[in-house]
């Protein structure tokens, strides 16, 4: 009876702990782990588990590599020799109980290592550098291969990084002192909170693990993002239009049109009001008008290239029916930039000449060079990507997402693994990062077409080496005022491949360069006073050379910008054109429905506003 009695006073006293609680917490847990495994093991038959034919390109890398065993050793002993060095410091450290001095430095942009520990303390100090060694080690062995073409040591080059990520020593909880600490100060709740962390991330994946970068729930489009007023006036299949509600008493003479990339949502432009392009327009006095694309479902599978193009056009007519203007100016961002280019090339071939000037935002025209995306496309990527599509009718966009991610695998995979499963940390708010994980779908007829002919061929490059509707696209007859952005530190659109691009135009074109990044250094408002830009009218054939003949000025572009836009026209004004007020009624609120449409849900069917004839 006493037995009795001291076994439930522990029991209590456990409880009292919240041991057994964690305990059964983690029991339902690994339960729901088993399930989801024993799910994956039973389509595991069916899936492509080499996506990017890595067998076959390390077949070669091995192949080339024994073909010159003596540079091969010559690695071998250089590591062994360092190895010997660290041993030989690690013990010495061990003993006095500082750190040794570095054997390889880590890059000061790595910011995995900044916990105090990683210097501090001896055990830590050694990991790294082994870590670090290793590495070193990894990329001359991948560098000492000979007689491989350009594109597959490339490759090996690049997922070889990506795998030295992976094996980083701060992605293990027993090896990162920060996830340490955290299970020390917490009792190991963090990794219990992580574990549920991971089990949220595959059931929202359906088996596929997409880790959350931010909360998703703490953001609401037109509540607390996408926030600047305005009316959407016109919709079809394709796009909605909307126009912002001008903050000035005169406006531009020219209407502004807005062609934002198909593959990600417009609102980059209009995340918060202190960073928002959108506003900043308008309250430059542009009458701003923005395409929001379609998030297109499976019925929207034999939607091609050239209806993108004609999207275009309508929203053209649209602008021109709503204000009475014949003449406008033009922005396109990224690949809208590209389908801008396309639809340019195709109005002057049909004798259309209402855009008066076009810019473009980090757009490539040239993909001779496409940088680390290059290696993501030829027939075997593609092909399977297409056999994908062929089953649901699109390319779902968080397949894109994780290639974008893939090229800052520290940044945008695994400083968010260790944050949310090793810390147990839930995702913070952050609306850029909203934004990125609010990806869209893709057309199978398009993006088919997209990545064989643009990516693949580079044909757009080539004079009438395509066509839409049967009419020949040549960029070089190109002679509207053209204005190209793009930024020193792009991986998407590499600046130098945007400025060959550039060069293609017949007309007069103006090259900025700006700081940072595809969406840092575009989305980069005066008041935040960052980075800097380069401009000039003068294009020599070589990039570096336009580099070197161009001084930096700091700040913002933006104003820059403006000022061309407006010279191009002697700043011709009319009155303030309010949303709703033109020929064309509004419809609804800013932003609009195609934008709220997430993926999983069935594209909105609206009805179509139809324009008279002309």
């Amino acid at each position: 009876m006493a037995e009795n009695t001291q076994a439930t006073d522990a029991q209590e006293g456990i409880n009292t702990l919240g041991f057994a609680s964690v305990t059964r917490e983690m029991q339902e847990n690994f339960k729901q782990v088993e399930e989801i495994m024993a799910n994956f093991n039973q389509t595991y038959e069916s899936m492509k588990l080499d996506p990017f034919n890595l067998k076959q390109i390390y077949s070669d890398w091995m192949s080339a590599v024994s073909q010159n065993p003596e540079k091969l050793i010559e690695t071998n002993m250089q590591f062994w020799q360092k190895s010997m060095e660290l041993t030989q410091q690690a013990v010495m450290s061990f003993m006095s109980g500082q750190p040794a001095p570095k054997l390889v430095e880590q890059p000061k942009s790595d910011r995995r290592f900044s916990h105090e520990d990683w210097e501090n303390k001896p055990a830590f100090d050694v990991i790294k550098q082994s870590y670090l060694l290793m590495s070193d080690w990894t990329r001359k062995l991948v560098a000492s291969a000979e007689g491989l073409d350009e594109k597959t040591a490339e490759r090996v080059k690049f997922f070889t990084e990506r795998g030295l990520d992976a094996m980083s020593p701060t992605n293990f909880a027993l090896t990162n002192p920060a996830v340490i600490e955290k299970i020390r100060t917490t009792k190991g709740a963090n990794l219990v909170h992580g574990l549920k962390n991971m089990l949220e991330d595959l059931e929202a994946g359906n088996g596929q693990l997409r880790i959350r970068m931010t909360d998703t729930k703490a953001f609401k489009l037109g509540e607390n993002v996408a926030v600047t007023p305005g009316k959407v006036v016109f919709q079809n299949r394709m796009f909605q239009l909307i126009q912002y509600t001008p903050t000035t008493e005169k406006v531009l003479k020219r209407p502004l049109l807005i062609v934002p990339p198909w593959i990600n949502k417009f609102y980059i432009l209009d995340l918060q009001p202190k960073n928002s392009m959108l506003k900043w327009l308008v309250d430059q006095g542009h009458t701003v008008y923005v395409m929001s694309w379609v998030n297109p479902d499976e019925t929207y599978a034999d939607t091609g290239f050239e209806d993108y193009v004609h999207a275009v056009i309508k929203a053209l007519d649209a602008v021109e029916y709503d204000t009475g203007e014949q003449e406008m100016n033009l922005i396109g961002y990224c690949i809208g930039g590209t389908l801008l280019t396309s639809t340019l090339a195709y109005l002057k071939a049909k004798g259309d000449e209402r855009i008066k000037s076009a810019t473009f935002f980090t757009t490539m025209l040239d993909f001779s060079d496409p940088g680390e995306l290059g290696l993501f496309i030829d027939d075997h990527q593609i092909s399977q990507l297409e056999g994908q599509m062929a089953e649901t009718g699109y390319l779902d966009g968080s397949t894109m997402a994780g290639t974008f991610n893939l090229l800052r695998a520290n940044d945008l995979i695994w400083s968010f693994y260790v944050n949310n499963y090793l810390l147990g940390n839930d995702p913070r708010p952050f609306d850029l990062l909203y934004w990125n994980s609010d990806s869209t779908r893709m057309p199978a007829k398009m993006h088919s077409w997209y990545l064989r002919n643009l990516y693949k061929d580079n044909k757009l490059c080539q004079p009438k080496a395509l066509s839409v509707d049967g009419v020949p696209l040549d960029v070089g007859t190109i002679d509207v005022p053209a204005c190209f952005i793009s930024t020193i530190e792009d991986h998407i659109a590499p600046w130098k491949s945007t400025y060959a691009g550039a060069r293609l135009f017949g007309g007069e074109v103006r090259f900025i360069l700006g700081g940072s990044g595809h969406i840092a250094g575009i989305v980069n408002p005066p008041a935040a006073n960052k980075y800097n830009y380069r401009v000039s009218n003068e294009l020599p054939a070589e990039a570096d050379a336009w580099l070197a003949a161009t001084a930096a000025t700091p700040g913002s572009w933006w104003p820059e910008w403006d000022r061309w836009v407006r010279s191009l026209a002697n700043d011709e004004q009319v009155d303030a054109r309010q949303p709703g007020a033109g020929k064309l009624a509004a419809i609804e609120n800013a932003p609009g429905t195609y934008v709220k449409c997430r993926l999983g849900e069935p594209t909105p069917v609206l009805e179509v506003t139809v324009l008279p004839e002309k």
